[in-house]
């Protein structure tokens, strides 16, 4: 009798990681590059030739992805941090790498930070983007993060953006 019970419990455990992620899909937006800046979106420069064989263009997709994230994410916005740029800078940079996230690069005077992160269950490699630039009450920190496969990143580049947001805020 416990072996029909296991078997049951194995097979529902196997289904459950894609009947959820596909309930996930179908309640955001269709698109695979998110960012804090829709109208002047943080531009790759270091990890363009790792992308070569990617799918998913540099590029970012213009006006039409920026109407479905800002449907999609209304919350995905810049981060305004009350310290000059240089230690903004550092913190996102620490932060980042806080995260396990391979840094590709890393140009203090320009203010971007350009890294690579894996996600746990698939192994996928997307590719972000940070921009730390001074503003008015301190610096302006701007994420973009960008799958390199597929039509949809599921919610997975916005949760990045959080996630990393929510570290640099509590890095102290």
């Amino acid at each position: 009798m416990a072996m029909p019970v296991i078997a049951l419990v194995l097979v529902v455990a196997a289904f459950a990681m894609p009947v959820s992620k596909l309930r996930q899909a179908s309640r955001v937006p269709r698109i695979h590059d998110i960012t804090t800046d829709t109208d002047r979106p943080p531009q790759f420069v270091s990890i363009v030739p790792l992308r070569a064989a990617a799918p998913n263009p540099v590029e970012y997709g213009g006006p039409q992805v920026a109407t479905q994230q800002r449907q999609g994410y209304p919350d995905v916005q810049p981060l305004t941090l009350p310290l000059p740029p240089n230690q903004a800078f550092d913190r996102a940079l620490a932060t980042a790498r806080r995260l396990g996230w391979e840094i590709v690069a890393s140009d203090p005077p320009s203010g971007r930070i350009e890294a690579t992160d894996t996600t746990f269950w698939f192994g996928f490699k997307d590719d972000v983007v940070i921009r730390v630039a001074a503003a008015p009450n301190g610096s302006r920190v701007d994420v973009r993060s960008l799958s390199r496969v597929g039509l949809s990143d599921v919610g997975t580049n916005a949760a990045r953006i959080r996630k990393y947001f929510a570290a640099l805020r509590d890095a102290s």
